[in-house]
């Protein structure tokens, strides 16, 4: 049974995870294509819905109040499709990634009994970044920005546009704080879903497996949000383009068409960064851990000595 355990440079992984893609495309553009296709479904009623309050200027309690329910539905059901395309595609890479046989239904099934695991594994890094990107927003304001409009009440005329700046760039740390702890969690989708592990332990996982990688990791970030970009771009850009013309007003046929477009792009860059992430956890056990020379006993039949517990970690499953 062939594998690509050994360590790889970051060039390596980026390669890696480009030739897993092409090799598996169907594979990993199929599983994906369930989220996009959900939010294609579901951003079809939106569109009608919208178009029928537009007339009604202004709007009623009763219309603002469906519109919001209406988004909020729709945004819990994409989030619970995206956190199970997320592990699937995990899953797959996995599988792939080891040499193992792998199929839409198959990653599906074997993940889809824990979704409830994954969707909680998901609420608890928003929720712990977000707080830490609000905290740092709060402390921001209360220790820059109601200073500066002290000042700005003594500075003379014209001098907003300084001030307004020197804002925007004191609450840029609060941004990269988040993203650093981002960074630190990266790693806990792949940990629960390859170790069988719950949420919190697969959080202390990824903090552990992330070290030293967390840099690498968010140049993989950085290359996906430029292919998105491109592709967003190249098909959004004349629908961005005409709804500033006319007044954010597209008519129905072009916000199905930008719909369309959007399942094509969400399957095409939906599955990049979970390949990433999971050939980087591989990545840091074979690193830190010897996975390869385990993984290679346990292909022999050979039985594996137990390791001694790691801080954070519980008994593994590679099931």
């Amino acid at each position: 049974m062939e594998s690509n355990l050994r360590p790889l440079t970051l060039s390596e992984i980026l390669d890696r995870t480009a030739q897993l893609y092409r090799e598996n495309f169907l594979l990993f553009a199929g599983i994906f294509a369930v989220y996009s296709g959900v939010a294609l479904i579901l951003g079809m009623p939106l569109i009608f819905l919208f178009a029928g309050f537009k007339p009604l200027q202004p709007m009623a309690a009763g219309h603002m109040l469906a519109i919001f329910l209406a988004i909020g539905v729709v945004y819990l059901l994409l989030f619970l499709f995206f956190g199970a395309a997320t592990a699937a595609i995990t899953r797959a890479v996995a599988w792939v990634h080891l040499g193992e046989p792998a199929s839409i239904q198959r990653a599906y099934t074997t993940t889809l009994p824990r979704l409830g695991r994954y969707i909680w594994l998901k609420i608890i890094v928003f929720v712990m970044v977000a707080l830490v990107w609000l905290g740092g927003l709060l402390a921001g304001f209360i220790l820059v920005t109601i200073p500066i409009i002290a000042l700005k009440a003594r500075a003379p005329s014209g001098s907003g546009a300084i001030f307004a700046l020197i804002i925007i760039l004191l609450y840029i740390p609060s941004g990269f704080l988040a993203v650093w702890m981002a960074l630190r969690y990266s790693l806990a989708i792949p940990a629960s879903v390859v170790e069988n592990i719950k949420a919190r332990k697969a959080i202390r996982r990824s903090v552990q497996l992330s070290k030293e990688s967390r840099g690498r990791i968010f140049v993989l970030w950085l290359m996906v949000g430029i292919v998105w970009f491109a592709l967003f771009a190249v098909t959004q850009g004349f629908f961005v383009f005409y709804s500033a013309a006319h007044q954010n007003n597209l008519p129905i046929g072009l916000s199905i068409l930008q719909q369309i477009l959007n399942f094509f792009v969400n399957t095409l860059v939906g599955p990049l960064l979970a390949i990433g992430s999971t050939l980087f956890y591989y990545d840091q056990r074979v690193r830190k851990e010897g996975y390869d020379i385990e993984w290679m006993m346990q292909a022999a039949g050979l039985t594996v000595p137990e390791a001694p517990p790691v801080e954070g970690s519980e008994p593994q499953s590679e099931a």
